[in-house]
């Protein structure tokens, strides 16, 4: 069995149908979207469903629902890609021929990374807000937790929005603060990077934050081994070549990252890189080999920190890239590699890191100081954000 589409697009989450409804939106009527989940998620909302403060029915919808009309969903997973043969075999063994192909699958979870992370997470103490199924998990260890220790990792290497491993730690500090037990709790965060943030001035306004709360931050570090039955993490300080057993009564963990397989073994990928991203060029979104081939989000092997904002600044430009590609002109948009990280400091108050290329601010909204903590910024993380999502961005409209 066999098919052919003008554009087929790999992948039906954030990026992939983002992409799509623009593609409608420019009269584009032969367009294709490969994915097999019958369900869609708004992900950056599960770091507030961990920290008590959103519902996690707010983060899923049918992904008939968010489908851009007129497109064919085609219910399969792609297994290959045969990039000079312009083809795909997905996982049911169907091909899928193709003009043009947008490549956007997303990040795979690789939680058998870290020794111990796989079996630790379906034990009572341990969760991870980057599963729909585990983030009231992580708010119920939160609500129960009175004394003890409580650890969040971050892993090394590249994951979706690097800031969530600290967010849920902030969220559940100011809890604990509000229910006069925080000087009870010992908080651990570790960290891979030499500072709280790579942009300095985010970094000094989140210094403030785990100063207010008392938390003990590794940072040049990260947990290389997890012992379930013992409760206990080993943390491995990479600057210093030191590691240290922690025992923990609660611990949320993020597991390390990458490309999904099958992307790592197709010629697509960038050929240096070890987590596998499709090799495209940093600003066009065109793949360096095959010039019909483009891919955005967070599999692409763009230098940017892997964000949903960052996705809403590279459709547009990828979209207008395609266009002139099947049209034969120069490709003459840019990314410049904008990215966004809204990182909750409290239940009440967020900041907003925007930054580019340059790793230097790159502000989008006037007249506002958002290089420190605001309350106007939770609104926009806990309402404003998700409305964008569902009825602007998935649309082709923002």
């Amino acid at each position: 069995m066999g098919m052919h589409h003008r554009i087929v697009i790999i992948g039906g989450g954030n990026a992939g149908l983002s992409v799509a409804a623009r593609l409608r939106n420019a009269g584009q009527d032969d367009v294709a979207v490969v994915e097999p989940q019958t369900e869609h998620f708004y992900q950056p909302l599960w770091t507030l469903v961990g920290g008590g403060a959103a519902d996690r029915s707010e983060s899923v919808r049918p992904q008939a629902e968010v489908m851009p009309q007129g497109v064919a969903w085609i219910k399969d997973a792609v297994t290959q890609i045969h990039p000079d043969e312009r083809r795909l075999t997905l996982a049911s063994e169907a091909e899928v021929d193709y003009d043009y192909l947008v490549v956007s699958p997303g990040l795979q979870l690789d939680w058998d990374r870290i020794p111990g992370m796989a079996e630790a997470i379906d034990t009572p103490n341990v969760s991870s807000n980057y599963r729909f199924d585990l983030a009231p998990k992580t708010w119920k260890l939160i609500k129960g937790l009175r004394r003890g220790t409580a650890v969040f990792t971050m892993p090394s290497g590249p994951i979706k929005c690097a800031g969530a491993p600290q967010k849920i730690a902030y969220l559940a500090a100011d809890y604990w603060r509000q229910q006069g037990v925080l000087d009870a709790i010992r908080i651990i965060l570790v960290l891979p990077t030499p500072a709280m943030f790579g942009v300095e001035v985010f970094s000094n306004e989140l210094d403030k934050a785990v100063k207010r709360y008392g938390i003990d931050v590794r940072l040049s570090s990260e947990v290389t081994e997890i012992d379930p039955s013992a409760q206990t993490v080993t943390i491995t300080d990479n600057f210093a070549g030191t590691s240290d057993e922690v025992g923990y009564d609660m611990l949320h963990v993020v597991p390390p990252q990458s490309a999904p397989d099958w992307i790592k073994d197709s010629p697509v990928r960038k050929a240096d890189d070890p987590n596998g991203y499709v090799d495209v060029g940093p600003n066009t979104l065109q793949h360096t080999q095959w010039p019909e081939i483009f891919s955005l989000g967070d599999a692409g092997s763009t230098p940017n920190s892997k964000t949903g904002a960052a996705i809403r600044k590279q459709a547009p430009v990828l979209v207008d890239n395609l266009l002139a590609a099947m049209e034969h002109r120069r490709l003459t948009a840019r990314y410049e590699g904008y990215a966004s990280c809204p990182i909750t400091t409290s239940r009440k108050t967020m900041l907003l890191a925007e930054f580019d290329y340059s790793m230097q601010p790159a502000p989008s909204i006037p007249l506002i100081d958002t290089t420190h903590e605001r309350r106007d910024m939770w609104y926009l993380k806990r309402y404003g954000l998700p409305a964008m999502y569902w009825n602007l961005i998935l649309k082709g409209r923002a």
